[in-house]
């Protein structure tokens, strides 16, 4: 059975969807999961956040277009 054009974008609308908050639950588990930083230390960075951390707080924001554009037409 082929997939149409229509079948497809049925099956790939909720998974855009699922895509923002899994990478906001892997940001808040690798968040848990750093070690702790200590913000005297003289290699002390800006943000108390790991580069995973960082990472998947980046891929939940570039994901979050599908949740925002349904309230931007209200």
């Amino acid at each position: 059975m082929a997939m149409t054009a229509r079948t497809s974008f049925t099956v790939a609308r909720p998974l855009r969807l699922a895509a923002a908050p899994t990478f906001a639950l892997m940001a808040l588990v690798s968040f848990a999961d750093a070690p702790p930083v200590a913000l005297c230390a003289a290699g002390a960075t800006v943000l108390p956040v790991d580069g995973m951390t960082a990472m998947y707080l980046l891929m939940t924001l570039f994901h979050l277009a599908p949740w925002l554009s349904p309230a931007a037409r209200d």
